[in-house]
């Protein structure tokens, strides 16, 4: 073989085996973005795919107004599919119960929490710890002055307490003496209702003779009845901040074979059925079902990023003998009776 053609054919092995290393190194290279992206993807559909848990943690579990916000919130689980715990303390007044247990939920790392604070100025730092970890926080039935909430989802209490004036001024008219039964001091959702109904009453110029806390419960309503008709025998209206303390008064006007004109709060079941009878007089209605449904509905959306309105209003109105058997219809159908 002639140097010249020796010399080239070496030259040509060479430059093959070059190309070749950059070849395979080529291919390594554009595989391996393939596979981060594939491993990216996985990554995200695992976090896509990973359960929606939403902590629904209310004021009490004991009467029909809380069973109902629950029965909203475990509807809107099964339609939006994701799950749903409703938790509450025994009693409205027990405060430290319920902020344990929204810091027990946090530290499970639920999704999101939908509360209904019984003193918003204690939940406010729970409500931080939530929001740092991540997990947002949407208010229900009370709001608090914390700019952190998703959003507030209840009732407008202080036109509900204004509802609740107007009717009491129509049926006593002027110079009517009137009680005002409300739940614990320094519950807002009870302070609203109590200032929009005092505000009504006092531009009628009806009398207000006293107003007594009763803590939400049926029993504490009828003693402070008691003492309400001790003290002043000529009262002729009544208005409970809610239903259960609405029967605990009519209880004890009933014992004491007076007539009086009662009104409650959040057309309650029981409270239909006692407007029914002849023995309640009306109760300002609410909607507790959609602030459970809305409630869970708007911590859903926060979940998945979507945006959510600030304040979702669900309403009041009044529930009297001419309209009650149709509330009661819809109750049944919500309770599944």
């Amino acid at each position: 073989m002639k140097p010249g053609l020796k010399k080239f054919l070496t030259l040509f092995v060479v430059v093959i085996f070059v190309l070749s290393i950059f070849t395979a190194c080529s291919t390594k290279s554009s595989q391996q973005p393939a596979q981060s992206s594939q491993e990216t993807k996985t990554s995200q559909t695992g976090e896509q795919s990973k359960p929606i848990k939403i902590a629904v943690i209310v004021k009490a579990l004991n009467s029909d107004y809380w069973k109902i916000v629950e029965a909203g919130a475990k509807a809107a689980g099964k339609d939006l599919g994701v799950e749903v715990t409703v938790l509450g303390p025994s009693a409205e007044t027990d405060v430290s119960g319920q902020l344990a247990l929204i810091e027990d939920q946090i530290t499970k790392k639920v999704s999101a929490l939908a509360v209904a604070p019984s003193q918003p100025p204690s939940a406010i730092p729970f409500f931080e710890k939530a929001k740092a970890a991540g997990i947002p926080v949407v208010l229900i039935d009370t709001d608090a002055n914390w700019d952190g909430k998703v959003s507030f989802v209840g009732t407008g209490n202080y036109n509900g307490g204004k509802l609740a004036g107007e009717f009491l001024a129509k049926e006593l008219g002027p110079g009517g003496k009137v009680v005002i039964i409300r739940g614990a001091m320094g519950d807002p959702t009870h302070d609203e209702r109590t200032n929009g109904a005092v505000d009504v009453l006092k531009e009628k110029g009806l009398k207000i003779l006293d107003i007594q806390p009763a803590n939400s419960e049926r029993g504490m309503g009828m003693s402070v009845m008691e003492n309400i008709l001790q003290a002043h025998p000529d009262v002729q209206g009544v208005f409970a901040t809610n239903d259960e303390m609405a029967l605990g008064a009519l209880r004890a006007i009933q014992a004491a074979n007076k007539k009086i004109i009662v009104v409650g709060f959040d057309g309650s079941p029981d409270a239909l059925k006692s407007i029914a009878a002849g023995e309640l007089t009306a109760s300002v209605a609410q909607s507790p079902y959609n602030i459970g449904y809305k409630g869970v509905e708007a911590a859903v959306k926060a979940v998945k990023g979507e945006p959510v309105e600030k304040r979702i209003d669900t309403g009041t109105y009044l529930i009297t003998k001419d309209n009650v058997q149709e509330e009661q219809q819809k109750l049944n159908q919500i309770l599944g009776k």
